[in-house]
Parts: C-alpha cells; structure tokens; sequence
C-alpha cells in the first residue's frame, strides 16, 4: 500500500500537511473519549460486584447505653431469623471513626459525637428479599431502626454511568463524522488541483479505480500518521490524569486501571481513523469521478 508509485504528485498539496494534524487532534479527542468510557465501565462492574446483594441497617443511638445494647440485639435478633440473609456484622466505633474519616476529618476521632449502630448485611445468592417488609419489622420491633438499600444507590449511579457513556459515546461518532468530513474536503481539493493530470491518465487508460487507489493510500498513510501523533499526545495525558486521581482519597473515588485489552482498543483507534479515511477517500474519488469524467 506505502510502496505503491503515484502518478500524481499527492505529497505537495498544501492541504495533506494540514490533514494529519487534524486527525491528531480527532484521535486525541477519541482515545480520551474511549478511555473514560473504558474507565467508568469498570468503576460500575466494580461497584456492582461490592455492593450488590448488600445491605446496610442504621440504629439511631440513645443516651442510654443499656438501652442501646438491647436495641442492636433485637435488631440481630430480627435479622438472624430472616432466612434470605446469609451474614450480618455490626460495626464497632474504631470502624465507624474510619468510615466517618474521609468526611469530617479530624473531628471523626471526636468519642462524644452521637454515632449510629450499624449493621452490614449480606444476602444469599439470588435471595429475593423483601425490604420494605423486614423495614417494617425492624422499625416496628425497635424505633429509629432503618435499612438503607444499596440497589436503590446502585441503580441511580448506573443510569448515570450509562448516561456519561451515552455522551461519550457522541462524542466519538462526532469525531467519526468530523473525520469523514474533513477527508471529503481534502480528497475533492486534490481531485481539482490534479484535474488535468487525471484527466491525462484516463486519455493513456488509467481507470477510475487506479486513481481512487492513489487518493486512498495516500489517506491511510496520512491518517496513520496523524492517528499515531494523536496518540502520542495522549496517553501522557492519561497517565497524567490517573497520577492526579491517585491523589485523591482512595476511599472516596476508586483505583481504576485499564487492563491490557483496554489498552488494546484505545490503541487501536488510529487503525480504526486511518481506516475511515481510507474508505472515504476512496469513495469521494469514486463518486466524483463518475459525475465529472
């Protein structure tokens, strides 16, 4: 395809040295678009596996600790006899401090802050419980009693996920589109220039196709090589955002690193774009042909 001799003197139009750096700039665009989509699949599978079948019971706290104790044993007491639960734990404080950490800071060391009981609950496999019911028995048997259920939790952050997904996955099919675009100018410039130079390569027997080629090879060595600067310029910016987002807490916002079929498909994206405008340039030069010969 590279090794191909050209009849028409592609590597001088103005416009080809522009096009690379377009397509840099659309794969750049891309390859962020994909990895966040990436990223967020697998914060959503994540969150699914550790929160899913899970539920998490709250016991408001009384000034009596005698009283305090009886009402976290008759909320265990409750939860022991519902067969769809396979385990339950209640947290100590040393836990609830740690959970409370990331939130209030120092001030979650404070003993005399009126903390909640807690009890985390884990369900069998495919137990179908009836939260609102056991919601109703727990508050029944002890006042203040309440569950908060995961799934509910877990479903508005899909949708959301799902939703981000959505717009990141416009964003790629605009960058198709602006690739597209962009190569139809630049193949129907290059027709116009080369005109006459084509219109004598059809006089000694040249087909539309063998022009169609040149145009074609052309855009796949332009697109590669704008695909692979785009690249180039982004996974530095990747990795420079995965460094920043280690920064951060680890409790609030989880470790999310790509795996090697992840890299494969981001990496792939120039392929993909160079592909495009190969197909593309083709097809205008084909198309074009046919109207004006």
């Amino acid at each position: 395809m590279f090794s191909r001799r050209s009849d028409l003197p592609l590597d001088k139009d103005a416009l080809s040295r522009f096009l690379p750096w377009l397509i840099a700039f659309m794969v750049f665009l891309a390859v962020l678009a994909m990895a966040g989509m990436l990223a967020l699949n697998i914060v959503a599978q994540r969150w699914d596996r550790g929160i899913s079948g899970t539920l998490t019971v709250q016991i408001t706290p009384v000034d009596d600790a005698g009283k305090d104790a009886e009402r976290l044993q008759a909320v265990l007491a409750i939860l022991a006899a519902t067969p769809e639960i396979a385990r339950y734990e209640s947290l100590g404080d040393d836990r609830l401090m740690q959970l409370l950490e990331p939130w209030l800071g120092s001030a979650a060391g404070a003993r005399d802050l009126p903390l909640p009981r807690l009890v985390d609950v884990e369900l069998k496999p495919k137990a179908s419980l009836d939260v609102q019911a056991l919601s109703r028995r727990l508050s029944g048997r002890v006042p203040g009693a309440s569950i908060d259920d995961h799934r509910v939790w877990l479903e508005r952050l899909v949708r959301l996920i799902q939703t981000v997904q959505g717009l990141a996955t416009l964003v790629l099919a605009f960058i198709a589109l602006a690739t597209v675009g962009t190569v139809v100018f630049t193949t129907r410039t290059g027709l116009a220039v080369h005109r006459e130079a084509i219109e004598v390569l059809h006089l000694i027997g040249a087909q539309d196709s063998y022009v169609a080629r040149q145009f074609a090879s052309r855009a796949l060595a332009l697109g590669l090589k704008g695909g692979i600067i785009g690249l180039a310029l982004a996974l530095p910016t990747l990795l420079a955002i995965g460094y920043f987002a280690q920064q951060l807490d680890s409790s609030l916002i989880p470790t999310v690193r790509l795996g090697a079929a992840h890299w494969a498909i981001v990496g792939a994206l120039p392929v993909v774009v160079a592909i495009i405008a190969m197909v593309t340039a083709r097809m205008t030069v084909l198309k074009t042909l046919s109207r004006l010969l």
